[in-house]
């Protein structure tokens, strides 16, 4: 009786052992490396500094003016224009 138990339990177990590695994989292989780029951007944005050339998601150059808490005054590199936009925007300096 209590071997029949056992079997069962362990057949249920199999069951669900393929949803679980799937799971598992999907952890390791999407869900980890969008967290550590998320990361990587987050502390990026955060050390900008005055001065450093960036260009913004839509394709403007642009240095930067002055940095506040979400936003960025930043100076088109033709020199007369000025715009304020999202620390989100930036592409890369």
């Amino acid at each position: 009786m209590l071997s029949i138990l056992l079997a069962d339990t362990v057949s249920g177990l199999m069951q669900f052992l393929p949803l679980i590695a799937i799971v598992v994989v999907m952890y390791f292989f999407m869900i980890r490396p969008q967290v550590k780029k998320q990361k990587d951007e987050a502390k990026f944005r955060a050390e900008l500094q005055k001065g450093d050339k960036i260009i913004t998601l839509g394709g403007i150059h642009a240095k930067v003016l002055e940095i506040n808490e979400d936003t960025l005054l930043v100076q088109a590199d033709g020199g007369s224009t000025k715009l304020i936009i999202n620390k989100t925007s930036i592409a890369k300096i």
